[in-house]
């Protein structure tokens, strides 16, 4: 698809445990950021990206605050189009209740089209 034909949202795609690196911070501000402009915001958890959403996260031995406070925020900031890939929620036996927030199942070829039809992609 040609880009003059591409959506206004962006798809921001986190592949990263939630700590040891800045990547999923950073992908957490640019959704919020884009939210706040008023941008439609794809956010897909992928691989080991899935672990951000995990419940019950405790970041006192590593002297870290927790994601889990501002993903809660995405749906204030009007960041409601979640998505978790399923596989990496299976290949890491977890399921989408083990999740903080709400988010919607995805597959490789939602995903591609999702990509396809955005007018940005981060991965991260």
């Amino acid at each position: 698809m040609a880009a003059a034909n591409r959506g206004k949202t962006f798809t921001l795609i986190t592949r990263a445990a939630p700590y040891g690196c800045d990547r999923p911070q950073l992908c957490l501000e640019i959704s919020l950021a884009a939210a706040v402009f008023d941008q439609d915001v794809n956010y897909v958890f992928l691989g080991d990206g899935v672990l951000q959403l995990l419940k019950g996260q405790n970041t006192d031995a590593i002297n870290c605050k927790s994601l889990e406070n501002a993903f809660k925020t995405l749906e204030l900031y009007g960041v409601t189009n979640v998505f978790v890939d399923e596989k990496s929620l299976l290949d890491r036996k977890l399921q989408k209740d083990d999740l903080i927030i709400e988010a919607q199942l995805i597959d490789d070829k939602l995903l591609a089209a999702m990509m396809e039809n955005s007018l940005a992609v981060f991965n991260l």
